[in-house]
Order: structure tokens, then C-alpha cells, then sequence
């Protein structure tokens, strides 16, 4: 990981400009079950999409704060990325898609019975949110929402 000092004079300038907030709750919750009889979701926010979903539009200066389904099934090295952030190299992703969203070892979790089962579907975000709200009142909400409905217990969250 780079020091302050030897990142880049704009990403020094955004960092010493952007109005950080301070978030005083937490969404965690204590696991109850051991995790060999839990149902794993995962979350990522590297902007991972289907090839036949729209891309996250990178246009939105602030951030889009939608999300993508992305079923069980899939071959993680057919995820196409879109993501905004210049800080954000995806040449490794884009060779191994599980440094950022690791199914494949999830799934061998699941084969070891490590954990009981993996959900039939996961999330996408894309990161680089610089305004959040909408994300905070409404589309995780929303995922948090769908999670519990698939009787999901744990969530492996890898933020980029």
C-alpha cells in the first residue's frame, strides 16, 4: 500500500479536501451460528456487472449508487468492471476476479462444508461513492432487505 506521500498531488488534493462523515452506528450483528450452518452472501464493491446488465455509470460525479444482482452460478472471469475511480487499478481484478469478490473460494468453502451453503445470489456495488446518501437510505436498505429474505446469515463484504 502507497504512503500519503507517494500518491498522486490529485489524490493528495481530493484527500485533504473531501468532507469526510463519521458514522457512530454499525450494521453488525453477532453471529449466532457457527458458520458451518450458515447461509453466505458476498458484497463487493468493485463495480463487477453481468455482461448482459447496464454498466455502472460512471458519469455521475458523485458516485452510482445502484447495485447489481450477480447469481451464484456465475464464472467470476466473465464480470466485466465499471468502475469510477482513477485510484482503483483493476489489472490484477481483471485477471483474477476473486482478489476483489472471491466466490470461487467460497464456493470451495462450501465443498470443504466449511459453511452450509452459499445464496443464490450476491451483490455489486460500485465504490467510489463520494456522496452516499442515497446509498445509505436507500439501495443498501434495499439489499439489506433482500439478504434477510433469503435467509441469509452472513454477509463477506469486500469493499474496494
Amino acid at each position: 500500500m502507497a504512503s500519503f506521500s507517494e500518491l498522486a498531488l490529485r489524490f493528495r488534493l481530493f484527500t485533504m479536501a473531501y468532507r469526510y462523515q463519521r458514522y457512530d452506528t454499525s450494521p453488525n450483528t453477532p453471529l449466532r451460528l457457527p458458520l458451518s450452518r450458515c447461509r453466505v452472501a458476498l458484497i463487493t464493491t468493485a463495480g463487477f456487472h453481468l455482461p448482459e446488465q447496464p454498466p455502472f455509470d460512471e458519469t455521475v460525479d458523485s458516485g452510482d449508487c445502484s447495485y447489481r444482482e450477480i447469481p451464484n452460478t456465475v464464472d467470476t472471469q466473465t464480470l466485466p468492471i465499471a468502475h469510477k475511480s482513477h485510484a482503483y487499478d483493476t489489472t490484477d481484478t481483471e485477471i483474477d476476479a476473486n482478489l476483489v469478490f472471491p466466490l470461487d473460494r467460497f464456493r470451495e468453502l462450501e465443498t470443504e462444508g466449511k459453511i452450509a451453503s452459499l445464496n443464490y445470489r450476491h451483490f455489486s456495488f460500485m465504490g467510489a461513492i463520494t456522496k452516499p446518501r442515497q446509498l445509505i437510505r436507500q439501495t443498501a436498505p434495499e439489499v439489506s432487505r433482500l439478504l434477510k429474505s433469503d435467509q441469509v446469515d452472513v454477509v463477506f463484504l469486500t469493499p474496494v
